[in-house]
């Protein structure tokens, strides 16, 4: 079976944050042929040079570069040098392998090399390395997409030389280059993290430095400043076998997770994201030396036994259930038992990150979400506590979680207290159904608050959209009207929160039949033929003889009919096509003489003299006013609006400014969003 290398790299992913991943990996082969070399860790050394500007040519034979143009800031490449054991038979067929299973003792999964052609262009490899009979052999190759590798020969050395292997990254590819960092400092910060398990681990990492331009930082001089003095050891025992505890504070500029890190015979391997899994862990936390990041590494006896050969998990089970539940030791116990050690831990640095979440939910719930007010105190302490960086989004989902799990235990417990129990006291019951009653009454206060909230927010929408937009212009008239109500909709097509009568009046939200911006033709009310279409226009018959008795000449039903014009809009004139008002009272005319019925058919009598009631939202322009005198109205006290009588139409007309509709809006609401403690706006 063959393999396409191009075909491979198609497939292998390489996020373009993750740029310098590939040189960072490159790095850890060279660790591992240090060990693999058997040469002591303090022995061994790795030179990372940066390599920045156009590129320069390396002269393998000497080890040196030739002479090139100036560098510049644009990094274009990188050489790794190691003292390692170099590519030998063994290691050179390992790579020419995908997929190669000769590191996988080492966490290695034989692609590491693929990443180097995701990010660069090319590698260039000279390695010098002993064979079995003793003898020096010196090999170079080039790596690249459509090739794979050349010039694999290796040559006998005669004379003295050093064992070791330089790798040069060569031609960093433009959309890489410009995504990943660009400084030595957090070059070397970020390698550091990379590479953190082999500085932690028993043994340590073999020197490492890396240079750019003349300046030179040594990563073990990052791990004595910023880790050794924060690295602490505790031990825990579980199920009779002890396990070490080493933790790390990790200070190094990154977005490194906080970490539980299972190892075996001094290497990682399985690593797991505790991040929200301990109360109050998320982010970087914060000591008297700065934001840290934390990682437990966790070592035993156990862990070493039960490692599997290829070193990529455990032959651990995550659970163990019955009969030897009490002696055989489960991940889930190590992970338990790891976890409730770091929690204790790191006690002292959590208590401000639960502070900081706390706040953040009161903050959501007094700015954005009142309804969850009334069950806060029913929800646990502990569940009380979230990311203060989470987004309303996911803090909504949270809370509502919360709020549907008080809804379903309240249920559940309805139902038990409709069936007392033999064994229930009467002092046993009365508390329980006293519980209940609380728990009914902060369910009902959180719709309530849901409901008041939501007027909060339609009032805030209308007020922006009243004002002057960016371009200097005013909102439609449609944008008013959705506010309102949705488009060409009847009654039956609405849901109950779907649409804000309230803001004009309450009384809007009964009425038998409801149409907006619907035909005249099309309402089933009327059997008038127009295509005129009214913004809203509303029927409501009363069927309570309390209200209508029979000796009324009065038809027991109102028609509402309300225009809405566009804000600041100042073209009224008296014919009846730019006349809110003749606009207004010719729809309620329309209606009327159409034979008005109820949606089921039934015809209202003398429906000519229905009551009109209509409702003209408009800005008081001066053709507004103009028209407003013309018929006699009334401008009310406060001045947002004009009112009158009109006999001929048997109607109550009603202009109302914008203005004036936001402010009676908040008025009638006022004393709610006091109650929630909502912003006054």
């Amino acid at each position: 079976m063959e393999t396409n290398l191009q075909g491979r790299l198609r497939n292998t992913k390489l996020p373009l944050s993750r740029g310098l991943l590939p040189f960072f990996e490159a790095v850890v082969n060279s660790i591992h042929a240090i060990e693999e070399a058997g040469i002591a860790l303090e022995k061994g050394k790795i030179n990372i040079e940066i390599i920045r500007g156009p590129q320069e040519q390396f002269d393998f034979d000497s080890g040196q570069k030739k002479p090139g143009p100036k560098p510049t800031d644009e990094i274009v490449g990188f050489i790794i040098n190691d003292n390692g054991i170099g590519f030998n038979d063994v290691n050179m067929k390992s790579f020419l392998t995908l997929d190669s299973a000769h590191k996988i003792e080492k966490g290695g999964r034989g692609v590491g090399r693929l990443l180097w052609l995701k990010a660069f262009k090319r590698a260039h490899v000279h390695s010098v390395y002993e064979s079995e009979d003793k003898k020096l052999y010196s090999i170079d190759f080039n790596f690249n997409e459509n090739v794979g590798v050349d010039n694999e020969e290796p040559k006998e050395i005669q004379g003295e030389a050093i064992r070791g292997t330089a790798v040069h990254l060569d031609g960093f590819k433009t959309k890489y280059r410009e995504a990943s960092h660009k400084t030595l400092t957090v070059i070397a910060s970020n390698l550091f993290e990379h590479c953190l398990w082999y500085f932690v681990r028993q043994g340590g990492a073999p020197q490492i430095i890396i240079s750019d331009n003349g300046h030179t930082i040594y990563l073990d001089k990052i791990y004595e400043e910023s880790m050794q003095s924060s690295a602490d050891t505790s031990s825990i025992e579980i199920k009779k076998y002890k396990f070490e505890l080493t933790h790390v504070k990790f200070r190094a500029s990154s977005t490194k997770s906080h970490i539980i890190a299972l190892c075996a015979a001094n290497r990682l391997v399985k690593e797991e994201n505790i991040r929200g899994k301990i109360s109050g862990l998320w982010g970087n936390l914060v000591d008297g030396d700065g934001e840290f990041a934390y990682a437990c590494y966790v070592s035993s006896p156990y862990l070493d036994e039960n490692v599997r050969s290829e070193r990529t998990g455990f032959d651990i089970d995550e659970q163990v259930n019955g009969l030897f539940s009490k002696s055989e030791i489960s991940l889930a116990d190590i992970n338990e038992g790891v976890l409730a050690s770091v929690s204790d831990y790191l006690s002292k640095y959590l208590d401000e990150n639960k502070k900081q979440g706390r706040e953040r939910i009161n903050d959501f719930v007094s700015n954005r979400a009142p309804r969850y007010r009334p069950i806060l105190n029913k929800i646990p302490e502990d569940r009380l506590i979230v990311d203060p960086s989470i987004s309303d989004k996911e803090l909504d989902l949270t809370l509502h979680k919360e709020l549907s799990e008080i809804e379903g235990s309240f249920i559940s417990e309805g139902h038990d207290l409709m069936r007392p129990k033999v064994e229930d006291t009467i002092p046993n019951y009365k508390e329980r159904l006293e519980e209940y009653i609380r728990t009914v009454k902060l369910i009902k206060q959180s719709d309530l608050a849901n409901y008041v909230f939501h007027r909060k927010v339609i009032l805030d929408f209308l007020s922006i959209a009243i004002q002057k937009n960016e371009n200097g212009q005013y909102a439609r008239e449609e944008l008013i009207h959705k506010l309102i109500i949705p488009l060409r909709l009847e009654s039956n097509d609405i849901v109950s929160d779907g649409c804000n009568l309230w803001l004009l009046d309450e009384r809007l939200a009964f009425h038998d039949y409801l149409a907006s911006d619907k035909t005249i033709l099309s309402m089933p009310i009327t059997e008038s033929e127009s295509i005129k279409e009214p913004d809203i226009l509303a029927l409501n018959v009363f069927n309570s003889p309390i209200l209508v008795s029979d000796k009324n000449s009065f038809p027991p039903a109102s028609i509402v009919v309300v225009e809405i014009k566009r804000p600041m809009r100042d073209d009224a004139k008296a014919a009846e096509d730019k006349d809110p008002i003749k606009q207004a009272l010719g729809y309620l005319n329309l209606v009327r003489e159409g034979k008005v019925t109820t949606q089921s058919g039934r015809l209202i009598p003398n429906a000519d003299r229905i009551p009109g009631y209509c409702y003209i939202i408009c800005d008081l322009t001066d053709s507004i006013k103009e028209i407003c005198e013309y018929n006699q109205a009334i401008r009310s006290s406060d001045g947002l609006g004009y009112f009158f009588y009109h006999n001929n139409f048997m109607a109550y007309v009603e202009i109302i400014s914008f203005d004036g509709l936001l402010e009676s809006a908040k008025k009638r609401n006022r004393a709610f969003f006091d109650r929630l403690e909502l912003p006054a706006t």
